[in-house]
């Protein structure tokens, strides 16, 4: 008997570089407010797709705060079963457009992308944006809902954590209210991240998914002062969940800061984002932009504000960071595209104080230069002054984006709530569950000021622990 020999399996061709998504020229995006990323075509993201790996063991997954199945709904895409590769996300993340556009997917899950070794890691944020879109467009069909348990959840605050946990206890048959502070819901992506990098009708969409899964939503409700937490239960809830964010500014305590046209970057950003200053004076919120704005800080909130101010006219926006590039928080694509468009990046530099002109407005910065010193408890090397490179520099607008705390108003009127010293409540990090039974909390409340997609995985993580807590309660 001849034996036949076996041919040799074709080695599949890779391709190394990944498919880049269409954005608007840098010279025609810095004029307006529209969506600075477009998103995939059909074809581009097939293509993208198609460039998984299908790792038997997808180290991807465990970089996903909510556990997306990242290698199903990819392999979905590739089929070209959109709608499948939509649902495929919704199972793990109910906010998957808003998760496409600001998460930082390069850190966690494309971090951990085998692919990545070889050359680009895929694309799974742009992927995922696509198929939230997608079924945007086609039309949303809500997953069918498990019986009514006859439990009640109050949700305190309506931003990334909220909405998380509130979608998930309705999609398992709670009764569920979300309690809004402001007159909308989305916290911190609706008054904080600007319509060119995450469009407020996309917020909204977003949103009225989690409404049309059964959920409530009682706006301009702020509990501490409306309701107490402990009223919250006299009133019928079983549990609460808090996630309440952390919008309280932070200022650098300098002389000066008091001056006109010097803004915290909450303030800033909400009159640009939430009230609309942008579309002036259809929308009646002004706000003063001078020629020269300086920008203090070197996050995300540093990048959205120098970005938007050049939008509103600024001729020149600098970037004041005490630290070199390679220390800035920022997302290296936010960085890029700030510099794409003009923003002047003055590193290893720190404020000192501020002088102002006869009538009260600010008009110059004095600086110091920095150098790096041995790293701090964050990991980063310490900025250290250096003696007598004092130097002036001319604004008439300055942004204060240094970070932002917890509003402490629920802390301080709850009994028993165990707070830090950074007014951050306290939870068992397995089960987000606070000191008080049938309390829960996630979010940057409980870790200081973090990102969507961890508040988005702590209120997935409340969820869980809170259903077990009723269905063991009932």
């Amino acid at each position: 008997m001849v034996a036949i020999a076996e041919k040799p399996r074709e080695k599949r061709k890779i391709k190394r570089v990944s498919t880049p998504m269409p954005k608007q020229k840098p010279g025609i995006r810095r004029h307006n407010f529209s969506e600075v990323a477009l998103g995939y075509t059909e074809e581009q993201a097939v293509a993208e797709a198609e460039r998984c790996l299908q790792c038997p063991e997808p180290q991807c997954v465990s970089g996903c705060p909510v556990e997306i199945q990242i290698p199903a709904f990819i392999k979905l895409i590739k089929e070209r079963k959109f709608e499948d590769a939509a649902k495929e996300v919704k199972k793990k993340n109910s906010l998957p457009a808003i998760c496409g556009r600001v998460c930082p997917q390069e850190e966690q899950c494309q971090q951990q992308c085998v692919m990545g070794k070889a050359g680009d890691a895929i694309s799974i944020g742009g992927l995922e944006r696509f198929v939230a879109d997608y079924e945007m467009e086609k039309g949303i069909k809500l997953p069918r809902k498990q019986r009514p348990t006859g439990r009640k959840v109050a949700v305190v605050g309506g931003g990334p954590a909220g909405l998380t946990a509130a979608a998930n206890l309705a999609s398992l048959g709670h009764e569920v209210v979300i309690f809004e502070a402001l007159h909308k819901p989305g916290g911190v992506l609706v008054y904080g991240i600007p319509e060119f990098r995450l469009p407020k009708k996309i917020v909204a969409a977003e949103a009225d998914y989690v409404q049309k899964l059964g959920v409530t939503l009682k706006p301009n409700a702020l509990i501490g002062k409306l309701f107490t937490i402990a009223e919250l239960f006299e009133s019928g809830c079983d549990a609460i969940f808090i996630g309440t964010g952390a919008g309280l500014p932070r200022f650098l305590r300098l002389q000066g800061e008091n001056l006109g046209g010097v803004y915290s970057a909450n303030e800033f950003l909400i009159r640009v984002n939430l009230m609309k200053s942008y579309e002036f004076p259809e929308h009646d919120t002004p706000i003063r932009i001078g020629s020269k704005v300086a920008v203090i800080g070197g996050g995300n909130v540093a990048m959205d504000s120098a970005r938007s101010a050049l939008r509103l006219g600024a001729e020149q926006v600098s970037i004041i960071y005490r630290r070199s590039r390679e220390e800035m928080p920022a997302r290296r694509e936010e960085i890029e595209n700030a510099e794409e468009e003009g923003v002047i990046f003055k590193l290893l530099t720190n404020p000192k104080r501020f002088f102002g002109d006869e009538k009260g407005w600010v008009k110059q910065m004095e600086c110091i230069e920095m150098r790096l010193g041995e790293p701090d408890e964050s990991g980063r090397r310490r900025p250290i002054p250096l003696e007598g490179s004092e130097f002036l520099m001319d604004v008439d607008t300055v942004i204060i984006a240094v970070g932002r705390n917890p509003n402490p108003i629920i802390q301080r009127t709850t009994e028993g709530l165990k707070t830090t010293k950074r007014d951050t409540i306290i939870v068992d990090e397995r089960t987000m569950q606070t000191s008080i039974a049938g309390v829960y909390a996630g979010g940057d409340i409980v870790t200081g000021e973090a990102t969507v997609i961890s508040a988005m995985g702590a209120g997935k993580a409340a969820a869980e622990a809170i259903h077990s807590y009723l269905m063991r309660k009932k």
